[in-house]
């Protein structure tokens, strides 16, 4: 079992930044691989970034995101980071942290089994 409490969304001018976190409970949360995903208002929650577990670590991200975002892991502090660089107000949504394993699709949220709540990152222009 695994909870996932997500940090550090706030108001931001465009062009700034945000750093993420999300802290997770549980002893092998080392085995899982972790993902952000966002969803604004009236659309699907979509695919942000994604690190691997431990000992193999990968990472990848969508495509709107290249170059501004990188996401980090520190398994001694049981921590998955998204560093946000020159935010865009199409930025603005709900970010989620989730964990699985196993999986194959790690861009689609049915993959994930564990959710956190979300922090909210608003972007004006």
């Amino acid at each position: 079992q695994v909870q996932l409490v997500e940090s550090g969304g706030g108001l931001v001018q465009a062009g700034g930044s945000l750093r993420l976190s999300c802290a997770a409970s549980g002893r092998t949360f080392g085995s899982y691989t972790t993902g952000w995903f966002r969803q604004a208002p009236g659309k699907e929650r979509e695919f942000v970034a994604v690190i691997t577990q431990s000992g193999g670590t990968s990472t990848d991200y969508a495509d709107s995101v290249k170059g501004r975002f990188t996401i980090s892991r520190d398994n001694a502090k049981n921590a998955v980071y998204l560093q946000m660089n020159s935010l865009k107000p199409e930025d603005t949504a709900l970010y989620y942290c989730a964990a699985g394993r196993g999986g194959k699709d790690w861009g689609a949220p049915g993959t994930y089994a564990y959710w956190g709540q979300g922090t909210q990152v608003t972007v004006s222009s």
